[in-house]
C-alpha cells in the first residue's frame, strides 16, 4: 500500500514528465502543421495550430527539385551507414581496453581521450591536414573521415557501461578456459554491450545524418551534396534572392516561393527519418545512457 506522500511524488512526477513530453512533441507537431499551411496564411496571422488556410506550395517547390534531393538522400544514406559502422567500430575498440584495469597505461590514455573533449586542433590546421594529407576534398570520405575520428564523450560512456555492467568474473572465466582477447571481445563483450553499442550507434547516426557543417567546408561538387547541406543551400539560395529582390526578374521569381513554408517543409524532409527510426531503438538507448553515465 503506497503511502500518501509516495502517491503525491507519483503524480507530480508524471505531471513533469506529462510537461516535459508536451515540450517536446508540440514544436514538431506545429513544424509539420505550419508546412502544410498556405504561405500568405502564415505571413498574414503567424503560425497557429488550426490555419485558416492550408496549401501544399512548399512541398510542390521541394517537388521541382526532386532529382537532386533524392541524390542527396542517397549520399546521406550511404555516409550515414558508412560512417556509422566505421565510428561504432573504433569507439567500441577504444572503449572497450580502458574499461580494462589491468591494462598498462590506461590512467594516461584515459586523459588523452578526456582531452581531446577540452581542446581541438582548430579549423584551419584540421582543414589543412584533411584537404593536403588525406585528400578528402570533394569526395564521399570529406563527409565521413571528419566525423569517424571518435567522439570522445562516446568512448567514456560506453567504457562506463563495460566497467559497471560486464562483471570481471565473465573475462577471467573465459580466460581461464582459454578464449583469446579477440574471442572475448566478439563473444563476450559485444553481446553484452548492445544497449550501450544501440545507444552510440544512435547519437553517430544522428551525427552523420544532421552534418552539413563538413559538406559546407569540404564539398563544393553539387553531386555529392548530403540531403542537409542541399537543404542548407536552398535556404541559403531563398535568403538571397529575398534580400535582393530589387535584382532585375527576381522580384517575379521570388513572389512565386512559399519563403516561409518552404523553410517548414525543408526540415520535416531532414528529420523524418530520424524520427521514424528512433521509437524502435528507444528501450536500448534508454538503457545504455541511464547505465553508461553511470560514474565508474
Amino acid at each position: 500500500m503506497k503511502t500518501r506522500e509516495e502517491r503525491v511524488f507519483q503524480v507530480v512526477s508524471h505531471v513533469i514528465m506529462i510537461l516535459a513530453s508536451a515540450a517536446c512533441i508540440v514544436p514538431f507537431l506545429l513544424l509539420i502543421i505550419s508546412s502544410f499551411t498556405d504561405n500568405n496564411t502564415i505571413v498574414q496571422n503567424g503560425y497557429s495550430f488550426f490555419p485558416e488556410k492550408w496549401g501544399l506550395e512548399a512541398y510542390r517547390y521541394l517537388l521541382q527539385r526532386s532529382d537532386q534531393i533524392l541524390r542527396a538522400y542517397g549520399v546521406t544514406v550511404l555516409v550515414t551507414a558508412v560512417g556509422t559502422t566505421g565510428n561504432l567500430f573504433l569507439t567500441t575498440l577504444l572503449a572497450y581496453p580502458l574499461s580494462r584495469v589491468d591494462l598498462p597505461g590506461r590512467k594516461v590514455l584515459s586523459f588523452l581521450v578526456f582531452f581531446t573533449m577540452l581542446f581541438s586542433g582548430g579549423l584551419v590546421p584540421t582543414y589543412l591536414l584533411y584537404t593536403t594529407y588525406l585528400g578528402v576534398k570533394n569526395t564521399l570520405a570529406g563527409l565521413i573521415v571528419p566525423l569517424l575520428l571518435l567522439n570522445a564523450y562516446w568512448v567514456m560512456i560506453m567504457r562506463t557501461f563495460f566497467q559497471n555492467s560486464i562483471p570481471r568474473a565473465i573475462i577471467e572465466s573465459a580466460q581461464i578456459d582459454g578464449a583469446s582477447e579477440l574471442l572475448i571481445f566478439f563473444k563476450i563483450i559485444l553481446p553484452m554491450g548492445k544497449p550501450i553499442i544501440a545507444t552510440v550507434c544512435l547519437f553517430a547516426g544522428i551525427t552523420y545524418w544532421n552534418d552539413w557543417y563538413n559538406g559546407m567546408i569540404y564539398v563544393t561538387e553539387s553531386e555529392l551534396f548530403s540531403i542537409q547541406q542541399l537543404l542548407n543551400r536552398m535556404l541559403s539560395d531563398i535568403q538571397f534572392l529575398q534580400s535582393n529582390s530589387s535584382m532585375a526578374g527576381a522580384a517575379d521569381y521570388i513572389s512565386k516561393i512559399p519563403g516561409t513554408t518552404v523553410r517548414m517543409a525543408i526540415a520535416v524532409v531532414g528529420i523524418l527519418p530520424i524520427l521514424v527510426i528512433y521509437p524502435f531503438m528507444q528501450n536500448n538507448f534508454v538503457k545504455g545512457i541511464a547505465i553508461g553515465a553511470v560514474k565508474g
